[in-house]
């Protein structure tokens, strides 16, 4: 055995450690409320609470926690020892199932989107059986879900569980209509490959914009980029390997599934990609991730990156949601077996999805909507922000032979010819991949790649499980009142295909072409930045799907609405102020007192020559003393429409104020100085340049 083998889950109250120290009536009933979603018994959690107290003070543990995801985008937790009073002056070890089940954080110091006010503290944490908990440094840490006193959801979690159920539902009703009723639940499995960049502590305690938003404010490009595509795939650099290993060991200690690493196509920026794992697991895990990656960084010197573009100019960081539908029994829904064309079962549940991402494009571009997600969407490394789904050579000729009612011809599969005798013969796949498509089948899952590297997976999961158990539930209620069964269901495959092939675009994404077929001949939405899409949450018909399967009542999802822009502003506008400070303070001066040191060299040449032309340094002193003017002119201009933000009616204006007006402003300021950094003395330059800080990890 191995030594990974021996570590891997060791602290994570697991399905292993359950076994072997829970009853076993005990821990069937634990396993039927994790698998098929039963009701919780107190004494089944007074049980697993005692074992899980024991478990964890054995591995070093002093306290617990309600590990929880607010709507902050982080994890939140609040420690409570294990300790209670002896009556000798001493204290025992204790921990209950109402401890277990319930904790009790301040609700009301959460954004709650106006749920909560401030003195209206209470709200509450509850136990989710369905993840595992584990330790974090001392501290038991129980996956919960946050709820505020009137039982509203305040987190990303509830609504998650809740649309996993949706959908569990209604697959459930579709597989009986096939005559399968031996499947007890339907589960979505995620699968989020984690991109990130890795900088030196020593470049971001120098560069106050990355401090203070995560990201290069100014910056410009350096010589060398990703031109030479050398550093994709490349061989990794000792240090960065280093941080990995590391990196791996914490993760597999907690059960995470870390598979596949890689350096990504930007100098400094990688991959780390983990195996599928059911999605509320998944979604966990990659929170757990992302903070992993961030201290572990801290131990060697280097600062971890998670936002979507930390610089101009070269690829930013996504985070691509690979999802697919399975039951308990093993079936994968979205796999198309050998004979795709003849699978019914399966071509219903494509079609499911085709009619969800068609009929709700609108909230999967709101699931992945960030003030830092704008940057990225449509730029050269991600796909752009009309949503698309790409389906491939063969599921689109059968999708059309059905449409047509022609009959379908499979090319079969092809072996791979390499030219070279030595080399392995396997078999090609039976579709390209499509790097450019927001919304990719890659065999028997769908890859949506329009998430940003900080984003929590949970939104986009949500709104995708929930569109997917309206499309469903669509064909349920019509099939299970069909006479015929089977033209009932070839009839509504069809009209699926008809209704909603506008949505499928197998081409390349990037093309500008493609944006004005896709908006003015298909009818597809475009909006470019989150001020433009947060506000259609609230559309009726998203209301009315949302609210109709119990994932969101209509007061959470108004919360959210003004929770996401609210946090679109508030980060827009701290760019803004540290993109001020830094002109003002730093770089005008700086400019200044170089282009003095020209001028001043010039007036010594013409001391000593009059006839010494000067022409070098005139040109520089006049560049850069325009420069500094617009630097001038430009930052005051920003700190005036910032101000003029506080006019705003609602948070909607302020959004639209934001796009329509400080964007604008924050653009020119940054041409400015990035011009003026092209022709200003590094020695009198005030912060790294990118190619000091691409290149900072050796």
């Amino acid at each position: 055995m191995s030594t990974v083998t021996k570590f891997f889950g060791s602290k994570v109250f697991d399905d292993r450690v359950m076994k072997s120290r829970l009853d076993e009536k005990i821990y069937n009933t634990l396993k039927k409320t994790i698998d098929e979603n039963a009701d919780l018994d107190i004494s089944v959690a007074n049980a697993v609470a005692s074992a899980m107290k024991d478990w964890a003070v054995e591995n070093g543990a002093t306290h617990y926690t309600h590990w929880f995801q607010p709507l902050t985008g982080i994890t939140a937790e609040k420690h409570d020892s294990f300790i209670t009073p002896s009556p000798d002056g001493g204290v025992i070890m204790e921990f209950s199932g109402k401890e277990l089940i319930k904790g009790e954080p301040d609700a009301s110091s959460f954004p709650s989107g106006g749920i909560r006010a401030t003195f209206e503290a209470r709200g509450y944490t509850a136990w989710d059986p369905t993840s595992y908990a584990f330790i974090k440094g001392k501290t038991l840490c129980i996956p919960t879900a946050f709820c505020s006193y009137g039982g509203e959801a305040l987190d990303k979690k509830t609504p998650l569980l809740r649309s996993m159920q949706a959908l569990n539902i209604q697959a459930l009703r579709i597989l009986r209509l096939f005559g399968n009723d031996t499947v007890k639940c339907v589960k979505t499995s995620v699968g989020p490959e984690q991109e990130y960049f890795l900088i030196t502590k020593e470049m971001y305690d120098a560069r106050p914009d990355i401090r203070f938003t995560g990201r290069t404010l100014f910056g410009s490009k350096p010589p060398k980029g990703q031109e030479m595509d050398d550093h994709y795939f490349g061989v990794i650099k000792p240090k960065v390997a280093e941080y990995m290993e590391d990196l791996n060991n914490e993760l597999w200690e907690l059960g995470i599934f870390a598979k596949t690493e890689h350096n990504e196509v930007a100098p400094a920026q990688h991959e780390l990609a983990p195996i599928y794992t059911t999605t509320n697991i998944a979604t966990d895990h990659n929170q757990l991730t992302m903070e992993i990656m961030q201290k572990a960084a801290a131990k060697h010197g280097l600062v971890c990156l998670l936002h979507e573009k930390p610089f101009a100019g070269v690829n930013g960081s996504g985070k691509h949601n690979n999802w697919s539908i399975s039951t308990d029994t093993g079936i994968n829904l979205l796999s198309p077996g050998e004979t795709p064309y003849e699978n019914a079962q399966f071509l219903l549940f494509l079609c499911a999805v085709i009619k969800a991402v068609d009929d709700y494009q609108d909230l999967l571009r709101i699931a992945v909507a960030t003030a830092g997600n704008d940057h990225r969407l449509g730029a050269n490394e991600a796909p752009p922000a009309v949503v698309s789904m790409f389906l491939g050579d063969e599921l689109n000729a059968i999708l059309d032979a059905i449409e047509n009612d022609t009959p379908y011809i499979s090319a079969g599969k092809k072996k791979m010819k390499l030219g070279v005798s030595v080399l392995p013969k396997f078999t090609r796949d039976t579709t390209d991949r499509n790097r450019t498509s927001p919304f990719a089948f890659t065999g028997n899952k769908f890859e949506f790649r329009m998430l940003g590297s900080s984003n929590s997976i949970a939104c986009a999961n949500i709104m995708l499980n929930a569109a997917v158990a309206e499309s469903l539930k669509i064909y349920a209620d019509r099939l299970e009142g069909a006479e015929d069964f089977e033209t009932a269901l070839h009839e509504m495959i069809k009209k699926t295909i008809k209704d909603h092939k506008r949505i499928i675009f197998n081409g390349n994404g990037y093309d500008d072409g493609w944006i004005k077929e896709a908006t003015e001949q298909r009818g597809l939405l475009n909006y470019r930045t989150t001020a433009d899409c947060m506000p259609h949450l609230l559309d009726k018909k998203n209301v009315d799907m949302l609210t109709s399967h119990k994932v969101y009542s209509e007061i959470e999802l108004r919360s959210r609405e003004e929770i996401m822009l609210e946090n679109y502003c508030k980060t827009v506008i701290i760019e803004a102020n540290t993109m001020v400070d830094m002109a003002k303070c730093s770089y005008a001066p700086a400019i200044e007192k170089y282009t003095a040191v020209i001028a001043k060299n010039a007036a010594l040449k013409k001391q000593l020559d009059a006839s010494v032309p000067c022409g070098y340094e005139t040109g520089i002193v006049k560049r850069l003393s325009v420069l500094t003017d617009r630097i001038a002119k430009s930052a005051d201009e920003l700190e005036n429409e910032v101000l003029k933000l506080s006019d705003a009616e609602n948070i909607d204006s302020e959004a639209y104020m934001i796009r329509d007006n400080v964007l604008g402003k924050m653009a020119e300021l940054r041409a400015a100085v990035d011009e003026a950094e092209t022709i200003t003395s590094k020695e009198f330059w005030p912060f790294p340049s990118y190619a000091d800080i691409l290149f900072s990890v050796r």
